[in-house]
């Protein structure tokens, strides 16, 4: 099993890549076979296949086949590791703010 910041890693990995950015937002809308994104996204089939697998790997989409076609759908829990980073931070710079603001405060008088 994957530590949290391995997993938090493999995510920050896969979307850094504006193309697998771009199918992620894609596969938000629904469900779609590789094929659809080849032609949506006008880059080879091989090339759409990587970035799938990219952003398998990372737990943010999973697939199922059927037939001969293979369709790609986002993982609903894919971003939870991503959400608690940012969570943890959340709390962290409004007390931040309110510091900056008292300093400034004090050096206004």
């Amino acid at each position: 099993m994957r530590s949290t910041a391995e997993l938090q890693d493999g995510i920050f990995q896969a979307l850094a890549d504006p193309t697998r950015r771009a199918i992620f937002e894609a596969l938000a809308e629904g469900e779609a076979a590789v094929k659809e994104l080849t032609a949506r996204f006008r880059i080879s089939q091989p090339a759409v296949s990587q970035h799938l697998a990219s952003l398998r790997a990372a737990g943010l989409v999973s697939a199922r086949r059927e037939g001969r076609f293979v369709y790609y759908r986002l993982e609903p829990n894919g971003l939870a590791p991503l959400v608690d980073w940012l969570e943890h931070y959340r709390a962290f710079w409004p007390e931040r703010a309110q510091r900056l603001a008292r300093l400034l405060e004090t050096m206004d008088e």
